[in-house]
């Protein structure tokens, strides 16, 4: 039986009184070391360890030898891969390493019981110690500990990333390994290694997780799933990497299922574990966040631009049924004065309801084409849903599976989740096959080039695990899988349209590449606005830049469908929209502003003031995709100093002048933190300086708690348009935030008063 009271063996989900065939091995110290091509090459010894429920030695079993390849991008990266002697380090789809980071070559010398590695410049970059800890003879009543692995990396030559060694209560309790190993059938099928976590030491990223900003006591399973919402430790987006707050980065380039524990399973300890036999580690260090996101990006790849349109307001439901009922609601959007660029059709444009053929419904949509082309010279684009699964009833299901298309699916298989239509999805599209690529982007292709602006590539969170695919086993393809999904799909949408876009769900790493990516299934309620947020603010530190999230939620409660979304959360929820890289509102039910008669001529006034804020959004737009930033920023961007921030998960910063604090408790008051700095109120004008909290801070419904930076200028378009086709960017002008300004609604303007 399991330890379940044991938390390193909880941890690595083995007992080794109950091994099963399974064995341990862990790392010892250095027992050579070279220079090869510029890399260094560190050998080290692996012993196994006894059956039983104490960690001892098994000495009646030869070592083994594994090897340690240490590369250096740049100055700021560091490359780790454990691997056979010789083995090359080995690229995937997630890495896209810019041309900008030149390997350095690294050297070593031996001094001192100390091993230091060097970069060109002299620089220590990793250091491997062979110091025997100080001791007075006293008793031996526990024997003294084996020697273990002690070694300390720097990837920016500055911060130090310590092994954690000897994170134990006596030799035989350990609770966490500096390097080791699980063998099964005579072979490694699992890794893990330790770093040193200090006390208050705050951890963030690892995708969009719907947690508090400090990660820290948590063990985080990396592993796509259905999140089924925004509010529990399931998600959509798993990202393979964690933020410090002591000024480092880690991402560990894998696709397998994996897991870390920041400081949880032994607080002394980060404890990194992956279903793979190797480990491949990327270390990345810098003065700020930022830089330590830009240094991930240039491993992993930087974000595409998305066009002018998307960051206008996006229209959707789940779902429109033809031709006429979106006709008739992108009319009555321009009659009534609601700017508005992309209509979306959702599961029912075809023939039935969530069969996705991507077909258009022959008597719902009569003519698709000239549907499309008369929605567009009415300044809308269209956007389209669909899914990389085929459905037992879909009409390519006998072409894919006959040509291997889809997975080879070795038993039936009920797809479940949050479809909502029981439908068995008989068939996973494999995008390990070039010529399943190639015929899906034919699907698309033809939608494209009938007019239609995006592919929504929903789901691509799990696959069939019982099935054979072209080039990769399932255990690894998982994870992966979105990248490919929607890499094939951005792709196509480009090349036809001359725009990269998609509007995605699921995520791993790389999937920043290809924007733009939405929250997910949240509830319509004050926890799923914050909950999304959460979301947010760790997929900005997780490489991403752009990201959007249904407006006001996806989903009623506790009546999934039918609920009635209360006016104030509606407008709560379209001023964080506005706030946001990109505004789409979506759910269940009718989310058009005249449902909410209300409130409508506010949400009016609040959608205007987004198409006036666009030229800022497309400014801090290109800032974001050569760089590290986000649009969305948690506060530790700019204030890594400032340890509030480091706790702060309901606000932050829109680019690098707006700080936004949504009102998500249904009352029109919060308390708010001004970090350092003057900042202007975005609503009346007056001046406050940070840092201080502000308490029980009154916000009216019809504004939000939002200030400038005092002294900047934001590019805005002052006149009133229905679409961003409209947009004249020589009639783009500034507002300065000085004492002339008193207030962005108190601005006599064509596009806001």
């Amino acid at each position: 039986m399991k330890q379940t009271n044991h938390t390193l063996f909880d941890f690595l989900d083995f007992d080794p009184g109950n091994s099963g065939g399974r064995s341990l091995w862990i790392a010892g110290p250095p027992a050579g070391i070279d220079r090869e091509g510029g890399d260094i090459v560190v050998t080290l010894p692996l012993q196994k360890q006894k059956s039983g429920v104490e960690i001892a030695p098994d000495r009646s079993v030869e070592r083994k030898k594994i090897t340690l390849r240490i590369r250096s991008y740049g100055f700021r990266v560091l490359r780790m891969c454990t691997g056979e002697h010789g083995a090359p380090m080995s690229g995937s789809e997630m890495l896209d390493i810019s041309p900008e980071l030149e390997v350095i070559p690294l050297d070593f010398r031996k001094e001192n019981r100390q091993w230091t590695i060097f970069d060109s410049r002299g620089v220590r970059r990793a250091v491997f110690d062979f110091s025997k800890p100080q001791t007075r003879y006293w008793s031996d009543l526990i024997p003294p500990p084996e020697e273990q692995l002690v070694a300390s990396f720097y990837p920016d030559g500055i911060r130090e990333v310590g092994i954690s060694s000897y994170d134990q209560f006596f030799p035989a309790r350990q609770d966490a390994f500096p390097l080791a190993f699980l063998e099964e059938g005579q072979r490694f099928q699992q890794a893990t290694l330790s770093f040193h976590s200090e006390a208050g030491e705050v951890f963030c990223g690892t995708g969009e997780r719907f947690a508090k900003m400090d990660l820290a006591g948590r063990t985080v399973q990396l592993k796509n799933q259905d999140g089924q919402g925004v509010n529990s430790r399931r998600t959509y987006k798993n990202i393979p990497f964690y933020l410090s707050s002591r000024m480092y980065g880690c991402f560990l380039h894998t696709s397998a299922f994996s897991k870390f524990s920041l400081a949880d399973h032994s607080s002394r300890s980060v404890q990194i574990y992956t279903e793979e036999p190797l480990l491949d580690l990327f270390l990345f260090g810098g003065d700020s966040p930022e830089q330590i996101l830009r240094g991930y990006r240039m491993i992993t790849g930087f974000p595409a631009m998305p066009p002018l349109w998307s960051f206008g307001i996006w229209m959707s439901r789940m779902s429109y049924f033809s031709a006429e009922e979106v006709e008739g609601i992108c009319l009555r959007l321009r009659d009534e004065g609601f700017p508005c660029d992309v209509i979306h059709l959702d599961t029912g444009w075809f023939r039935t309801d969530w069969l996705c053929e991507w077909k258009f419904n022959p008597e719902r949509f009569p003519d698709p084409e000239g549907f499309v082309k008369r929605l567009r010279e009415r300044g809308y684009r269209v956007s389209l849903w669909q899914l990389p699964y085929i459905s037992a009833g879909a009409e390519q299901l006998e072409e894919a599976v006959a040509n291997r298309y889809t997975g080879q699916v070795r038993e039936s298989e009920k797809r479940g989740g949050s479809d909502f239509s029981a439908l068995d999805y008989a068939g996973t599209i494999d995008f390990t096959n070039p010529q399943a690529v190639v015929w899906y982007q034919g699907l698309l292709k033809r939608l494209l080039e009938m007019g239609v602006a995006c592919i929504k590539t929903d789901f691509g969170e799990e696959i069939h695990m019982n099935a054979r695919y072209h080039s990769m086993a399932p255990e690894v393809l998982s994870n992966l899988y979105p990248l490919l999904y929607q890499k094939a799909a951005f792709e196509v949408t480009r090349e036809v349209t001359g725009e990269g876009i998609i509007w995605a769900r699921a995520a791993w790493a790389a999937c920043q590449r290809f924007p733009l990516h939405w929250g997910g299934d949240a509830a319509s309620s004050h926890d799923g606005m914050a909950g999304s947020l959460k979301g947010g603010l760790h997929l900005g530190l997780s490489g991403f830049a752009f990201w959007s999230h249904d407006v006001p939620g996806f989903h009623g409660l506790p009546d999934f469908m039918n609920q009635v979304i209360p006016d104030e959360l509606y407008v709560r929820w379209t001023q964080f929209g506005v706030f946001s890289s990109h505004i789409r509102y979506h759910g269940t039910s009718a989310r058009e502003p005249w449902e909410f008669p209300a409130v409508a001529e506010l949400v009016r006034k609040w959608w205007r003031l987004r198409y006036t804020l666009i030229p800022y959004i497309l400014e801090q737009s290109h800032i974001a995709i050569t760089t590290g930033f986000p649009l969305l920023r948690a506060l530790v961007f700019h204030h890594p100093g400032d340890k509030m921030c480091w706790h702060i998960d309901d606000q932050y910063y829109f680019g690098s002048d707006f700080l936004v604090a949504p009102v998500m408790k249904g009352e029109n008051r919060r308390d708010i933190y001004l970090p350092e700095g003057s900042w202007v109120n975005f609503f009346d004008g007056t001046t406050s300086k940070g840092p201080q909290w502000l308490k029980d801070f009154e916000s009216p419904l019809e504004e939000m708690p939002v200030w400038v930076r005092q002294g900047t200028s934001i590019p805005v378009y002052p006149f009133e348009i229905s679409c961003t086709d409209e947009m004249d960017f020589a009639n783009v002008t500034t507002l300065k935030m000085d004492d002339s300004f008193k207030g962005i609604f108190k601005t006599r303007w064509e596009g806001l008063s």
